[in-house]
């Protein structure tokens, strides 16, 4: 799991908390992280660890295991501050925030209060036919086939149509958009992920300018009038904003689904269980978070203060991987079960005050994408001689998915 680190470890960590973990390596593994590498974590790293290459390019931060103190971190905005903390504009020489995401009270507040109402449950609701519409129409496209590649042709598709219309950005641009995605968050190369951020800021600045130039009904035009401490926003908000929109929303959701759907073709017996009972399909999203949550997120220390005796130090990198912490056998009882009875909160959809601004997006997005598929598509199964392979690092998902059924 861990092997000794050549890197240089700052003063104030102790050697025997110092670790280098292959769940953070970014690479494609044999082994399912959730049965092999995260019940390992648990099982032999103490709540803090220095691991050095919790953050892309092997740089160095704290791994926290324990939910008890990852809630404790992410509800303390005066001890810990989420500025830059994505390193994107930075990695270009810029100094614009992903906006509400890398912003801290009190700015914060005034960002969500802005963008709350547009991603309000009853808004998002509205947009239900247009997912079922979406799912069903890239379902047609093979189930009569009985075997289909789940990510190139569903999962990286379904996720990412919405996200583009509401953003008015081209459907026919998708593949290009996906590389991008996969230089920032697929990849351990910093100077390759630094390539693909300024892509994404070059292409988001010439369909800003478009625009404000002429201006429509998408969302970004929307963007334009929304208003903080009594001002329009300037550039760098609405940019930092939609660039926020823009990764978020053609990777999170596209990678979660890639891991249930492989936890339902490898377990026939769950995938029957909710056939069976279709009204279970809402707690088991729930479920499935807790189990499959793909996401590591980043505090920085704004002070020295100690989580359980460790000394951690200003500009420390605190990760709180939501992989990680759904496997905690403190907090969940039997965590490696998947169980859709379970009813247990949990933190993959964010915590306190930074919660995810398109939760209830996400939530119905797997709703929808579980629903449609279990009634238009046969029990389906791994494709016979499909070798799987897992992505292991700060977005856990599946990079390919071979599927068949009968017909």
């Amino acid at each position: 799991m861990a092997t000794a680190p050549a890197r240089e470890i700052p003063a104030h960590v102790p050697a025997d908390k110092v670790v280098t973990l292959d769940f953070f390596k970014r690479e494609n593994v044999d082994v399912c992280p959730q049965e092999v590498m995260l019940p390992e974590i648990q099982r032999t790293l103490p709540p803090v660890t220095w691991c050095t290459n919790i953050f892309p390019g092997d740089q160095g931060g704290w791994l926290l295991t324990k939910v008890e103190d990852m809630h404790e971190v992410l509800r303390d905005a005066e001890n810990y501050t989420k500025n830059g903390m994505g390193k994107f504009a930075q990695s270009i020489g810029e100094d614009w925030l992903v906006i509400p995401t890398e912003t801290d009270p009190p700015e914060h507040g005034e960002y969500r209060k802005a963008l709350n109402p547009f991603f309000a449950p009853q808004k998002i609701a509205r947009m239900r036919d247009e997912l079922h519409e979406r799912a069903v129409a890239l379902i047609d496209n093979f189930k009569d086939q009985g075997h289909c590649e789940f990510v190139e042709e569903f999962s990286s598709k379904f996720p990412i149509f919405i996200v583009l219309d509401l953003l008015g950005l081209p459907q026919d641009r998708m593949p290009e958009f996906l590389e991008w995605e996969k230089d920032i968050f697929h990849t351990n190369d910093f100077e390759l992920r630094t390539r693909a951020v300024q892509k994404v800021v070059d292409y988001l600045n010439e369909v800003i300018a478009e625009r404000r130039a002429n201006p429509g009904d998408d969302y970004i035009s929307g963007i334009f009038d929304y208003e903080i401490n009594g001002r329009k926003w300037n550039d760098k908000e609405v940019f930092g904003h939609c660039f926020n929109l823009f990764i978020g929303g053609l990777d999170t959701v596209t990678s979660l689904m890639g891991n249930i759907f492989t936890f339902l073709a490898r377990y026939p017996d769950k995938q029957q269980e909710l056939r069976d009972n279709p009204k279970q399909i809402v707690l088991a999203v729930e479920e499935f978070l807790r189990a499959f949550a793909p996401v590591s997120v980043f505090r920085i220390a704004a002070k020295e203060i100690e989580i359980r005796g460790q000394k951690i130090m200003p500009g420390d990198y605190v990760g709180i991987s939501t992989a990680v912490a759904g496997y905690d056998p403190d907090y969940y009882e039997n965590p490696q079960e998947v169980r859709f009875d379970r009813k247990a909160p949990h933190i993959s959809l964010g915590f306190g005050i930074h919660k995810c601004l398109g939760m209830h997006l996400a939530r119905m997005e797997l709703q929808t994408a579980l629903e449609r598929w279990l009634k238009l598509v046969p029990p389906f199964r791994v494709a016979d001689g499909f070798d799987i392979k897992y992505h292991a690092g700060n977005i856990t998902h599946v990079p390919k998915l071979e599927l068949v059924w009968e017909v």
